[in-house]
């Protein structure tokens, strides 16, 4: 037998932990301080949940596998990630092997939340390790734990552990070097958890952190006194606004210079690149198909960059719970919770990752509205189709010598996609029923400076995102456009421009018919196709478009003029208000239906928000064109 065919058999016998603990105790930090990069990533069966699976060798030199569960508070399960917990710890989720044996991981700033967790898992009678994390936090606040006793009061190994620090891990290895491994132990039924009520759950941790914890020299923490302005009822709110207004204002003015240089070296490489090539076919896809479409998507990279910059800044530093506590009341006078804040604001990334994130939230109403009104936030696809017609038609200056007037716009415009999303809540509350009182419950972690190592990775990733999107998708579809917009040629005698006789051309002229009363030119039909895939495409298309339509490299390389100088400032304000609803990406509703595990749900919202994208243009255009003149 080979070497590689033993490592395999090896691996396949290796025994498997499961490692779980409440939200923000530091388990997933722990799960990469152990695996590195030995990870892999998939689905749950079934559901779109991630499992995160990774493998390390212990000091003895066997190999452990490990799987790294959803973050739950308690095995009496409230929400889909908390069932999937449950099944896989209880070894009752089909085609899941049960674990080993369990490390549960616990804030040991937080021990009162985050043993009921750990006492609820010691029924189910699995080997178990206690893994006190972030140790090296409740030594600097004076909280004092007896490891050897809390050992001692739970009957299992308990251990220090610092999952941000290189070889914080060390101490967890050596405790599961030492468990009987070669001893299987079968999960007893999650009967054993339900026959315990939880008040005697909760009086069995008091009495737990009697015996092994002082907090009389607790100093606290800096985050409570922060906390006394942050959560103010009235400063709280206006320093959320101010720094949503501050995201905006930078995406605008501090992305111009970044802009422009990608702009000049994509100018500058399509000549160099055009120059060499002979008329022809071959130089039209190249120059008006590839660089006249897929540089006019890839010139808002920077301002992408800028907002998950801020975005992440907020989620790493703790501030991000705090919003959802503020935003509470104002998000149940429409029907929803606190909690349903994360997965909307994940929406301005992508509403794939925002509908997924509802499935944190208890109540099944509440998760489906979320649900409904995820696409109706502002996602970065849209951000390149905003960028482009507010430099088109809104001058770039100042507004009392403070507030740059595009930023203002943008502001807008993100605003007007929120106020939207609460209004349609408010109306799927008043046609699916009140639903029944469940108080916001979050534990807000302690503040801290944001990890400049992760927020370069978080950056890179929305690159790498982005880039292969332009590379792959973005990159097939201009080539797609190109053709049809390029075949058949001209008849003898045609007075208008080959693309206008070409498919796409038929195909915009079809749809405009549709789409004329709300102020679109068959040229903006055109894009609106295959922005049905990505929203963001609809900027190369029309650079694509507008390439073929007139004088080749100048138009290809300065598309922001060209379509202030085609379309009216009515057609634009109408096309902006169009992708404040815009129906969404196929992508999105694939996943919507996964979720919701239902064709009805994604046909609802594909066909509601047509509907509002339509009225909301057709509206804005006419009042446009009767204020303008």
């Amino acid at each position: 037998m080979g070497a590689p065919e033993q490592q395999v058999q090896a691996a396949a016998r290796a025994p498997l932990v499961a490692l779980l603990g409440n939200p923000n105790c530091g388990k997933t930090a722990l799960f990469n301080r152990l695996t590195g990069a030995r990870q892999k990533v998939a689905n749950y069966a079934g559901v779109t949940i991630e499992r995160k699976e990774g493998r390390f060798v212990a000091p003895s030199g066997r190999p452990i596998r490990v799987l790294d569960l959803p973050g739950a508070y308690s095995l009496s399960a409230h929400t889909p990630d908390e069932a999937i917990t449950r099944d896989v710890v209880a070894g009752i989720r089909a085609g899941e092997q049960a674990p080993d044996a369990v490390v549960c991981v616990v804030n040991a700033t937080n021990l009162q939340l985050n043993l009921r967790l750990v006492l609820e898992i010691k029924r189910l009678g699995l080997p178990m390790v206690l893994a006190l994390n972030m140790v090296d936090v409740a030594h600097k606040r004076g909280i004092v734990i007896d490891s050897a006793r809390l050992s001692e009061e739970l009957g299992m190994p308990v251990v220090e552990t610092v999952a941000i620090h290189a070889g914080g891990e060390a101490a967890l290895l050596d405790a599961l070097d030492a468990l009987p491994f070669d001893v299987p132990v079968k999960p007893n039924s999650l009967s054993a958890i339900d026959a315990v009520p939880v008040e005697e759950t909760q009086r069995e941790v008091r009495r737990i952190l009697d015996a092994t914890t002082s907090f009389a020299n607790d100093r606290g923490n800096l985050s409570e006194q922060i906390d006394q302005v942050v959560l103010h009822p009235m400063v709280g709110p206006v320093i959320l606004a101010a720094l949503m207004f501050l995201v905006f204002q930078a995406v605008f003015s501090w992305a111009e210079a970044p802009m422009d240089l990608i702009k000049g070296g994509v100018d500058a490489l399509g000549q160099w690149v055009g120059s060499g090539l002979a008329e022809g076919p071959l130089r039209s896809l190249i120059v008006e198909g590839i660089f006249g479409g897929v540089g006019s998507v890839l010139v808002f990279l920077p301002q992408i960059l800028i907002l998950f910059f801020f975005i992440l800044i907020l989620e790493d530093c703790g501030y991000l719970p705090r919003a959802a506590f503020l935003l509470d009341r104002l998000m149940g006078s429409v029907g929803l919770s606190g909690r349903a804040f994360i997965p909307l604001l994940s929406s301005f990334a992508c509403a794939i990752p925002g509908v997924m994130a509802a499935r944190t939230i208890q109540n099944p109403r509440d998760r489906l509205v979320t649900i409904m009104i995820a696409p109706l936030m502002t996602c970065s696809a849209r951000l390149p189709v905003y960028a482009l017609i507010i430099a088109a038609f809104i001058p770039q200056r100042q507004v009392a010598g403070l507030v740059n007037l595009q930023g203002l716009v943008l502001f807008v415009l993100y605003m007007a996609g929120i106020v939207s999303a609460m209004a349609v809540a408010w109306v799927f509350k008043r046609s699916w029923g009140a639903r029944g009182q469940h108080p916001l419950m979050l534990e807000l972690p302690a503040y801290h400076w944001p990890n400049l190592n992760n927020l370069a990775l978080g950056l890179w990733e929305r690159a790498r995102i982005f880039l292969t999107r332009v590379g792959t998708l973005i990159l097939t579809l201009m080539v797609l456009i190109w053709f049809l917009s390029s075949f058949p040629g001209a008849p003898q005698g045609a007075t208008e421009p080959p693309i206008y006789y070409s498919i796409a051309g038929m195909i915009g002229r079809a749809l405009a018919v549709i789409f004329e009363p709300i102020g679109f030119g068959w040229q903006i039909c055109i894009a609106l196709v295959p922005g049905m895939a990505a929203r963001e495409v609809a900027v190369g298309a029309l650079g694509t478009v507008y390439a073929l339509s007139g004088s080749g490299d100048d138009v290809a390389r300065s598309l922001a003029p060209v379509i202030a100088h085609s379309w009216s400032m009515a057609t634009a304000l109408s096309l902006l208000a169009w992708y404040v609803f815009a129906p969404q990406c196929l992508s999105t509703l694939s996943v919507v239906r996964r979720e919701t595990g239902s064709t009805r749900y994604p046909l609802l919202m594909a066909g509601y928000m047509f509907a509002l994208a339509y009225t909301a243009s057709f509206i804005t255009y006419h009042v446009a064109r009767y204020a303008l003149g």
